[in-house]
Parts: structure tokens; C-alpha cells; sequence
């Protein structure tokens, strides 16, 4: 499976409606295209989704490593990978588009605002080609998607205004049909505010198709991950509520035993299973439902049992005994973990993440390290008897050194985790 990555010259440029083209161009043009996302986004990756009906690709070097990167772009199925980037190219505290690039060995085409310039966007993509030769870096900056570029004069200004050793790779029309709207995590998901079919086809046929095909390569191989089956079976929450799940996760639980899946927003009954997942995803969007849920309550039962419980971010959230939004309301969640949780208007943090797990856990060993993301904007109040189980080296966690609430065998973390990393086998497994 070949590769290309679309990358942006900084945040807000278009970069995920000029993917949607993308992928809706090389789909028309008869190939079968696998879309990825660099970085730890789950909103982007939902809208991909969305567009060619399979799961996108979460890529990071630091949260998989580079080889548990490797193994998730080739588990993806299809001829084609169209990645799209984070931030700006070079933009990235621990990982950036650059270094995702830089390891996966792919050519780079980068999206440009094109709404106020034409020879100017030449300018910028050699300057962004020259960069790495700057720095050292092998990153292969090879032409240029025009974002909310018109046609005529200036689409052709822009293809006149590229040095040769530089691809016009289309562009992306400006039109507010292909606009996505935004709430406090980022984006809306795909499956709620899906792009305008009609005007993303229309894009797409602005996109050559054929230029990306003709410049995507193949990425070096990765090793196979172990896999010893358990038997065990594991309970994934999937809901509104519960939305932020990398496939890499889930395929990673089947390697390992069994999955099921419930909805607590519904109040599906606890399935019968030797562990449960409670990803992050908008459970404050969803507290009055939650609230009154049996499934949290049975999750609540179980977990004082000892079931072994873990949950990330919005799933810390209805672990915790309240959960409190920014109109005042406040909600009882599962009760498991000691900690009042608090909605805020603004985000309480955002970065990559790296933790030492201060005790043994259902999900981690004693002294082992776990890396991570982070992006929330919630407060958790804690009791002054709480347990932790990891401290914090890089981030915030829940109160600036320490993270994962503990209590019987449940953990509840604000760090997401990518499964690359080998973070959820020791909860299947049992080590």
C-alpha cells in the first residue's frame, strides 16, 4: 500500500476537507484508498470514516513508537494511503507531520491557503521544501493542493508560479458547503455533521487523482506483533458517549481474546467479560442520560466486585462519583473512583503525555513507563484518600503530577493510549 501525506503549512488551513477531496478523487479515479491521520486525533479520523466506509489510521511515533506506527499503516486495506497531517508540517511538541513523513518514508504535498495569493504559494511550498534540507530533516516536500483556490486565472497563477521540481496536485475550491462545524474537543464527528456529499464530489474533481497515485511509495515494512490468545473476553463501551476508540484498540483486543460491545447510553446490560473498556468520547454532552443509565450502575457493581475496569478521559468521567457541565448541572455517575468531575470552559490541557505507573495495576506493571495523549476539558476534584496509580513525567494528568485513579481494579486516566504500544494488553491478559 502505497502512501502520500497532506500536510498543512499551519493549523486551519483545510487540511482535513482537502483529505476528504483527496480520497473522494482517488475513489472516483477507481482506486481503493486507505485514509490515516499523524497524530492522536479521533475527530478527523471519524470524518475519513465517514467518507470511504473504513477506519482510519491513527499514526504516531510517539504514542506507538515507530515501528507500532509502522504495524498500524499496514494494517490498513486498500492501494493507496492518503495520511492526513497535524498542525503545520514542522509543528509538534513530541511528534509532528515531519517526523510521521520522516519514518514512514512518504512524500509530503502540502496545503496551502491559496484565498489571497498566487505566486506567493510558490514561495511558501519551496520555502517548506527547503526547510528540511535546513534542519537536517529528510522529509520530501514534492507539490501543492490549493485550498479555497478559485479557477482561471488564478488556479493557473498557481500552477506557473511552482518551480519544476514542484507537483500542482489540484485544488480545493472555496465553497461554505464544505465547511465543518466546530464544538469545544474540535470538530464535530463524521457520523453527526458528515461533509455535503454533493459539494465534496464536486471538489474532488479539481484533485488529480492521478498525480497523487503517480507520487505515493511504499513505506518500510514492519514486524508482526506477538499475539498469545487468552480466551478472555473485554466489554468496550461504544456510544455517543464513548467515541474515541482506535482500531488499533479494538484489533488488538481480538488478537488477544474476544470483544463485545455495549451502549450505556442505552443501557445495554454489562456483558459477560473478564474486563471493560471505557474509552473517552462526550459523556458531558450526555450526562442527564448517563445519569440515569443501569448500565453504570451495573458497571459500579462489578467494579466493587473487581472486575478489572478501565477508563480514558470520558471514561475517568463516568467512573467518577459526579460530573458537573458548564451550565451548572451536576449528574451522579458510576461511583468507582473518588473524584468530582468539573466541565470548564476552556481546555485544562493538551499535550503528548508520558507516565511511570507508581503501583501495579490491571494496566500496568510497577516502574513501567506509558505514553500518551491528553486533550480535555474537564477538572477532576479528588478525595484526599485517593490512590494513584501513574505520576506524571510529561503533561498534566489530574492534578499536575499524578494520574490514573485507582480503586479495587479499576483505573480511570485522562491519558489515551494507542494499543501499538502494547498500553491494553496487560488488562486483557492479565500481564
Amino acid at each position: 500500500m502505497k502512501g502520500v501525506v497532506l500536510a498543512g503549512t499551519a493549523s486551519g488551513v483545510g487540511k482535513t476537507v482537502a483529505t476528504l477531496a483527496a480520497l473522494t478523487a482517488l475513489d472516483a479515479a477507481g482506486y481503493d484508498p486507505q485514509p490515516a491521520k499523524a497524530g492522536p486525533d479521533f475527530i478527523d479520523p471519524s470524518h475519513h470514516e465517514a467518507v470511504v466506509g473504513k477506519p482510519s489510521r491513527s499514526l504516531d511515533p510517539w504514542l506507538a513508537g515507530e515501528e507500532g506506527m509502522r504495524r498500524t499503516y499496514w494494517r490498513g486495506e486498500g492501494d493507496i494511503c492518503v495520511v492526513e497531517g497535524m498542525m503545520g508540517l514542522y509543528d509538534g511538541s513530541a511528534a509532528s507531520t515531519a517526523s510521521v513523513a520522516e519514518a514512514l518514508d512518504l512524500p509530503v504535498v502540502l496545503v496551502v491557503d491559496a484565498s489571497a495569493g498566487m505566486e506567493s504559494v510558490g514561495a511558501t511550498a519551496l520555502g517548506f521544501r527547503a526547510y528540511a534540507d535546513r534542519i537536517g530533516r529528510d522529509v520530501d516536500v514534492v507539490g501543492v493542493l490549493a485550498q479555497r483556490a478559485h479557477g482561471g486565472r488564478h488556479a493557473e497563477g498557481i500552477r506557473e508560479a511552482l518551480p519544476e521540481e514542484l507537483t500542482y496536485f489540484g485544488r480545493i475550491p472555496p465553497t461554505d458547503d464544505l465547511e465543518i462545524p466546530e464544538r469545544h474537543l474540535g470538530l464535530h464527528m463524521g457520523e453527526e455533521s458528515p461533509v455535503d456529499g454533493e459539494a465534496l464530489t464536486e471538489a474532488a474533481e479539481h484533485v488529480d487523482a492521478e498525480r497523487l497515485a503517480d507520487a505515493a511509495r511504499d513505506p518500510p515494512t514492519a514486524s508482526p506483533s506477538s499475539s498469545e490468545p487468552t480466551g478472555n473476553r473485554i466489554a468496550v463501551a461504544r456510544d455517543a458517549a464513548f467515541c474515541f476508540v482506535y482500531p488499533s484498540t479494538v484489533e488488538r483486543f481480538r488478537e488477544l481474546g474476544e470483544v463485545t460491545t455495549f451502549s450505556p447510553l442505552a443501557g445495554d446490560p454489562l456483558p459477560d467479560a473478564d474486563a471493560v473498556y471505557l474509552p473517552g468520547g462526550y459523556p458531558e454532552l450526555h450526562a442527564a442520560e448517563l445519569a440515569e443509565s443501569p448500565t453504570l450502575d451495573e458497571i459500579g457493581e462489578r467494579a466493587a466486585e473487581g472486575l478489572p475496569t478501565y477508563g480514558e478521559c470520558g471514561g475517568l468521567m463516568a467512573l467518577s462519583e459526579s460530573l458537573s457541565t458548564t451550565e451548572g448541572e451536576t449528574y451522579e455517575m458510576a461511583g468507582v473512583l473518588p473524584a468530582s468531575v468539573e466541565m470548564r470552559e476552556r481546555y485544562q490541557a493538551l499535550d503528548h503525555v508520558e507516565l511511570t505507573a507508581r503501583r501495579t495495576t490491571p494496566v500496568a506493571e510497577g516502574g513501567t513507563t506509558r505514553r500518551g495523549h491528553e486533550f480535555h476539558y474537564s477538572a477532576a476534584a479528588v478525595e484526599s484518600d485517593a490512590r494513584f496509580a501513574f505520576d506524571v513525567e510529561r503533561g498534566t494528568g489530574i492534578d499536575g503530577d499524578r494520574d490514573g485513579l485507582t480503586e479495587y481494579a479499576t483505573v480511570g486516566t485522562y491519558c489515551h493510549a494507542h494499543a501499538a504500544s502494547g498500553a491494553f494488553d496487560r488488562l486483557l491478559t492479565g500481564r
